[in-house]
């Protein structure tokens, strides 16, 4: 039997950039700006202030202040961003066996979601439109 190679976080982070480029227009034009991070786990900080038991219960997190929330006259803040976390992925990806390339379009579009303020529908319309390919609306 070969063994598979675990995805590095430059692959994963490609996976997430393409699902970016999925989504439809509307939705493409209003996260320029937004920064996509992959790292290995989430730092120590974000342990502590989501409460974490372990490192690997968290796949992914946005970091920002939604598009609702904002207003032309605020002053200037650290930018938007979207950490994808590659260990917690991994685990996840050989417990279940779902196919890697889905795991992370699902995470990555939960966090954008954060950043539109999106409910929980919301989401999963935004997520049925990117596994669509739906990218011209």
């Amino acid at each position: 039997m070969k063994q598979k190679r675990a995805p590095t976080l430059e692959e994963i982070e490609a996976i997430a950039l393409e699902t970016l480029e999925r989504l439809p227009k509307r939705f493409r034009q209003n996260i320029e700006g937004v920064i996509v991070r992959v790292e290995e786990f989430p730092d120590e900080d974000t342990e502590r202030e989501m409460e974490l038991e372990s490192p690997f219960d968290l796949m992914g997190l946005y970091r920002g202040v939604s598009l609702g929330h904002k207003a032309a006259g605020d002053l200037p803040r650290e930018p938007d961003m979207v950490f994808l976390y590659r260990r917690p992925l991994l685990d996840y990806w050989c417990e279940t066996g779902e196919e890697l390339a889905h795991l992370v379009r699902h995470v990555m579009i939960h966090e954008i979601g954060h950043h539109f303020g999106f409910s929980d529908a919301d989401m999963e319309a935004l997520e049925a439109a990117a596994d669509k390919g739906d990218g011209a609306r």
